[in-house]
């Protein structure tokens, strides 16, 4: 199995700690991976702001950079989310269906692809999850209250395998973070607001630890929770899986 890593812009210019866990629990789990050095952004930044065209270059290097390996593993759901439905602005080629195919969010790479079912880590804390809304209503790896009331979904299941670990139960457990790209740049105001209700879930049911499979949003959170000095820690989920005692 051909597989290549790909590392968000914000994860490595922030979260540098967050790539290198990935890695280290897809080697844990036998995957050699490979880490091909042109690659850049998903184009996802440029896109979301409205300027879509001018992404086409980035789209087209994500392309040439991984469409020779089997699979593309990334820790994020939101930039899985915009390979496989947004790079349909450029032409199909048989390189672009492949890779929109095969890029995986990590977690959905380990359930769906290789067929993990437990972790052997160990992080013995009270977790709570959150799930972005690329991940839960984008790429369906989670439940929704607007389908079921059923709490079910891939990162939940692999993290009440992890030795130690209790994951809480929230009240609002599909609420989104108010992060979403560039609205908590022009809608600063509301995005706050329910930042602070998304943390706010998570510290009255008892979480020591906030995680989830998009850096994005838990940087979102991670911002409230410094401000607040409240005493939670935020981490994502791949660095939860590759723990140990």
């Amino acid at each position: 199995m051909n597989v290549a890593l790909f590392i968000p812009c914000y994860v490595d210019q922030f979260y540098p700690q967050v790539g290198i866990a990935t890695l280290r629990l897809l080697e844990k789990l036998g995957v050699q991976t490979a880490f091909p050095m042109q690659q850049t952004c998903c184009g996802q930044p440029m896109a979301n702001a409205g300027c879509e065209q001018d992404s086409i270059p980035v789209y087209q290097n994500y392309v040439r950079t991984f469409a020779d390996y089997d699979y593309i593993v990334a820790p994020s759901a939101s930039c899985v989310y915009h390979v496989r439905k947004h790079f349909n602005i450029i032409e199909q080629t048989p390189a672009v269906r492949h890779v929109r195919e095969r890029t995986f969010e990590l977690v959905q790479f380990l359930t769906d692809v290789l067929g993990v079912t437990t972790i052997e880590a160990e992080f013995p804390y009270r977790v709570g999850l959150h799930l972005s809304c690329h991940g839960q209503r984008g790429l369906r790896l989670a439940t929704d209250s607007e389908q079921t009331p059923v709490r079910d979904g891939q990162i939940s299941r692999l993290l009440k395998q992890v030795k130690g670990l209790e994951l809480v139960d929230l009240g609002r457990y599909d609420e989104c973070c108010g992060f979403g790209g560039a609205f908590c740049v022009t809608e600063a105001a509301v995005s706050a607001r329910m930042g602070q209700d998304r943390v706010q879930d998570h510290v009255d049911h008892g979480a020591q630890v906030i995680t989830g499979g998009d850096m994005s949003c838990l940087m979102h959170l991670e911002g409230i929770v410094r401000r607040r000095k409240l005493p939670v820690r935020v981490m994502h989920v791949a660095e939860i899986l590759n723990a140990e005692k």
